[in-house]
């Protein structure tokens, strides 16, 4: 991600900025497109590859600090600090993360998605192998 952006931006989104490189740090991370020590462009560097405000970049990393994905170093800058395979995070990142889920599965169902379950199914088919259900055994 250092050299070339890994992440599309759409300005036009309803979704904020900041939140929109959030997500798509976190998708590049479970994707295994960043696995732990990659390191991120710094917030100048990706504020002006984009043409937007350093506050906005700032705002992203800060949350994806808070919510354990980076560290951020004066030496090294900004890097992925943990990935699928690491052990599960602190119990209230989990609760938090359950309850964004249910969310979402609940706008899916408000929505008449037919079959949330298959939505699922097929996100986590795209992960990282280390994320992915247990294949089912067949006797």
């Amino acid at each position: 991600m250092a050299g070339a952006p890994l992440i599309d931006l759409d300005p036009t989104s309803e979704v904020p900025i900041y939140q929109q490189i959030r997500d798509r740090v976190v998708e590049a991370i479970a994707a295994g497109t960043l696995p732990v020590g990659s390191p991120l462009p710094s917030v100048r560097a990706l504020a002006g590859g984009f043409g937007i405000n350093t506050a906005t970049v700032a705002k992203a990393y800060e949350r994806l600090r808070g919510e354990g994905f980076l560290r951020t170093t004066s030496k090294s800058g900004s890097v992925v600090a943990r990935g699928p395979g690491d052990p599960p995070s602190p119990p209230h990142v989990v609760d938090d993360w359950r309850a964004r889920v249910h969310t979402l599965l609940a706008e899916g169902h408000a929505h008449g998605v037919p079959d949330v379950v298959a939505v699922c199914r097929e996100v986590l088919a795209g992960l990282a192998p280390a994320t992915r259900e247990p294949a089912e055994e067949t006797p």
